[in-house]
C-alpha cells in the first residue's frame, strides 16, 4: 500500500538536498564553531555564511539572526524574555485566541506570576479585527505576540497592519511564523517585526532547528544560560550540519517556487472541494479560501462523521491526515482554534479533519485522498 502523507503542517519530509548537505557536514565538518584552528574556523565560516542566506530571506541583518532548536524554543525566548527585560515598564501582553501552544503555555506562566493577558478574539475565517487590537493597547502594554499564519486553519494575520500600529508604541511586535515561513513572503522592516520565530522542519529541513530574528535594538538576556555562543545571545555549541541544512532548505524555497506551490496547492483544494460537491458529500470548509492565506493548510468538516473514526479509516488506507496541531498529539481536549471560531458547541469541533501539503504532494496523491475519503464517509453513514 502506498503511504500517502497530508499532514505537512506537522512536519515535512527532509528535502534530498538538504539531507545530502547534512551528511556533508557530518562527516567532514564536525569541528567546534568556537575554536580557533581550522577545522573549528572552518565551522564557523558555514555558521555565519548560512546566518547570511537566512538573514537575506526575510530582509534582516546577519547578526539580527539567533539559531534554536526551533519554533518552540524562539517563542518562549521572545515573550519569557521580553517580559523579564521589560516588566518595569508594564505588566500587559496583547496575543490571540488561536496561537500555538508554544505562545500560549508561556503566556499562561506569566499569568500565574503577576502579568496580564488578553486574547484577541478571532471571527469564523479566523481573524483578529484590528479596532480590537487597538482597544486593547494601553500604556502597560510591553508585547504583542500575534502568529502570522495559523497551523490550523491557515488563516494569515494582518502583519503589517499590526506592525504599522505598534512601530510608535513602546510594545515590542514578536509573531511566530513558524507555519509561514518558506511559504509566505516576509520583510520584517516593511512589517515593522521586533521578532519573528522559525522552525526548519515545516520547509523540509531538520527538526529541532530554527531561528529567532531579534532587530537590532531589541536587547535581553539569553534564555539559554551557559556558554557565550551566538554573541551570547544563546547558549549551547551550534549545531553546524543542521544549520548549514535549514539554509539549503531556505535557499531551495525561492519566490518562484513559492508562487508555484501557492497555485499547485490552490488547485488541490479545488479539486477536494468540487470532488466532494459531484459526490454529494456533507462538508465545509473550516475558515476562509482568501488567496492570503496559507494555502497548504486546509481544514475541512465533514458534517456527521466523527473526526478520529475518519482520521482511522484514512489511515488504513495508508493516508495520514490530522485533526489539528500535531502538538496536542493525544491531548482529549478540542481543537482550541475552532472553539474560538465557531463556539464550543459547534459540531465541527469534533468532525473536522485537516489535510496539509508540501512540494511532495501530488495530483495522484490529492486523486486517492479524495476517493478513499468519499468511500469512507459513505460507508460510516450506511
Amino acid at each position: 500500500m502506498k503511504e500517502i502523507y497530508l499532514d505537512n503542517a506537522a512536519t515535512t519530509k527532509i528535502d534530498d538536498e538538504v539531507l545530502a548537505d547534512m551528511y556533508d557536514k557530518f562527516k567532514n565538518v564536525y569541528g567546534n564553531a568556537s575554536t580557533l584552528y581550522g577545522l573549528g574556523r572552518r565551522a564557523h565560516t558555514i555558521l555565519e555564511d548560512s546566518r547570511d542566506i537566512i538573514a537575506k530571506s526575510i530582509n534582516a541583518e546577519s547578526d539580527e539572526i539567533i539559531f534554536t532548536s526551533g519554533g518552540t524554543e524562539s517563542d518562549n525566548t521572545a515573550i519569557m524574555q521580553t517580559a523579564e527585560a521589560r516588566k518595569s515598564l508594564g505588566n500587559h501582553i496583547i496575543t490571540t485566541a488561536i496561537e500555538h501552544e508554544a505562545v500560549l503555555k508561556p503566556l499562561s506562566f506569566l499569568e500565574n506570576n503577576g502579568f496580564r493577558v488578553t486574547y484577541l478574539p478571532v471571527d469564523k475565517n479566523g481573524q483578529i479585527s484590528i479596532d480590537d487590537l487597538k482597544s486593547a493597547l494601553d500604556d502597560d502594554t510591553i508585547l504583542v505576540t500575534i502568529m502570522t499564519g495559523n497551523n490550523e486553519v491557515g488563516s494569515h494575520m494582518p502583519i503589517h497592519e499590526i506592525g504599522k500600529i505598534l512601530k510608535d508604541h513602546q510594545a515590542w511586535f514578536h509573531t511566530d511564523a513558524v507555519q509561514a515561513y518558506g511559504l509566505s513572503n516576509i520583510d520584517v522592516k516593511a512589517d515593522y517585526i521586533d521578532m519573528l520565530s522559525t522552525s526548519a522542519h515545516k520547509l523540509n529541513g531538520p527538526k529541532m532547528m530554527g531561528f529567532l530574528y531579534r532587530k537590532e535594538g531589541i536587547s535581553f538576556p539569553s534564555f539559554i544560560k551557559g556558554g557565550d555562543q551566538e554573541d551570547k545571545r544563546r547558549a549551547g555549541t551550534e549545531n553546524i550540519p543542521a544549520i548549514s541544512g535549514f539554509a539549503t532548505a531556505v535557499s531551495l524555497a525561492t519566490p518562484e517556487l513559492k508562487k508555484k506551490l501557492h497555485d499547485r496547492y490552490v488547485g488541490f483544494k479545488r479539486t477536494i472541494i468540487e470532488t466532494l460537491k459531484n459526490n454529494n458529500i456533507d462538508f465545509e470548509v473550516n475558515g476562509s479560501m482568501d488567496n492570503n492565506n496559507l494555502q497548504h493548510v486546509f481544514n475541512l468538516w465533514v458534517k456527521n462523521v466523527p473526526t478520529d473514526l475518519l482520521q482511522t479509516n484514512l489511515d488504513l488506507d495508508g493516508i495520514a491526515v490530522s485533526s489539528g496541531s500535531a502538538c496536542t498529539a493525544g491531548s482529549i481536549e478540542p481543537s482550541h482554534v475552532l472553539i474560538a471560531m465557531y463556539g464550543k458547541e459547534s459540531p465541527r469541533i469534533s468532525q473536522s479533519i485537516r489535510i496539509s501539503f508540501s512540494k511532495f504532494t501530488t495530483d495522484d496523491d490529492i486523486d486517492s485522498f479524495v476517493t478513499s475519503l468519499i468511500r469512507i464517509v459513505n460507508r460510516i453513514k450506511r
